[in-house]
């Protein structure tokens, strides 16, 4: 029965659009973070690497720019890990937010880091030679409060606002004011959310989301939702997963559980619904090629 309902859902959502819906993605609207074209994101991506290296030299400490290819590997990696299709990742990790925290500084993890896999491994080494004393000094110049918001981290969820230290710096050279905010919103996806088509897939994944005790108004939401739980429980992510008492400890467990809940539930609803929505409203705006 609830086969039939999503085929009739998608006769509907996946029917021509209005004239206005129909209408091409505005020009210089690229298909990238940020809406940038990939030629665009090649030219942020190193102008800002260049920047953070030059910052750090400035602080005294060694940093090398990390090229696009590396910065992009990071980006990559999140929510992927070798052997998993991501269904499966997302079934055991959730978005690999909580699940994976310990606590300690990305160059320093041994798993699943895409923070880790987007400074490079040259400047991992760099940072793994360095005393406890200087490696702390060096993040906050690098990262400032927010260990986990790297570059490649941040320009992956879109989320600039919480980069610090010479990342923020550089970050505030190459992108504009606006884009630096938490509010900030992906130009091609609210271009998306705007079609009649998506808001009715929207609506529909709202329900069953909350039928499964959950609000959010859309999936973008939940992320950042459980970046700043993290971020309460774990004093800003400064707090070591071995130093938690019982109750903190039983805290994280809690917000892990309910992660994998979320994000399970989520991920099946954007792969059923959303997804092919967004992919026929995407065709249509991007009918031209983008450069």
């Amino acid at each position: 029965m609830k086969r039939a309902i999503y085929m009739g859902l998608f006769a509907v959502l996946l029917a021509p659009a209005t004239a206005v819906a129909q209408a091409q993605a505005p020009k210089g609207l690229g298909t990238e973070e940020f809406g940038m074209s990939p030629r665009e994101l090649v030219q942020a991506i190193e102008k800002t690497e260049g920047l953070i290296a030059q910052c750090m030299r400035e602080q005294g400490f060694q940093y090398i720019a990390a090229d696009h290819n590396t910065v992009r590997a990071g980006m990559s990696a999140d929510k992927h890990l070798p052997g998993l299709s991501e269904e499966e990742f997302v079934s055991r990790y959730g978005f690999g937010v909580s699940t994976f925290y310990t606590g300690l500084p990305p160059q320093l993890s041994t798993g699943y880091s895409p923070a880790r896999v987007g400074l490079g491994e040259r400047n991992v080494q760099i940072f793994r030679k360095l005393s406890p004393a200087d490696q702390v000094a060096y993040n906050r110049a690098l990262l400032g409060d927010d260990l986990s918001s790297t570059f490649a981290v941040a320009l992956e969820i879109e989320d600039l606002s919480r980069t610090g230290g010479c990342t923020r710096k550089a970050l505030t050279e190459t992108f504009k004011p606006d884009q630096l905010k938490a509010s900030h919103y992906n130009p091609q996806d609210a271009l998306i959310n705007k079609d009649p088509r998506m808001k009715a897939a929207l609506g529909y994944w709202q329900r069953e989301m909350k039928k499964a005790g959950f609000e959010y108004g859309h999936p973008d939401e939940i992320e950042p939702d459980l970046r700043n739980r993290l971020s309460t429980l774990t004093e800003g992510g400064k707090l070591f997963v071995s130093k938690m008492s019982q109750d903190q400890k039983a805290a994280l467990r809690k917000l892990q559980d309910y992660e994998r809940l979320v994000a399970a539930k989520s991920h099946k609803m954007q792969e059923e619904v959303l997804t092919p929505v967004e992919e026929k409203i995407q065709e249509e705006l991007f009918s031209r090629k983008v450069q």
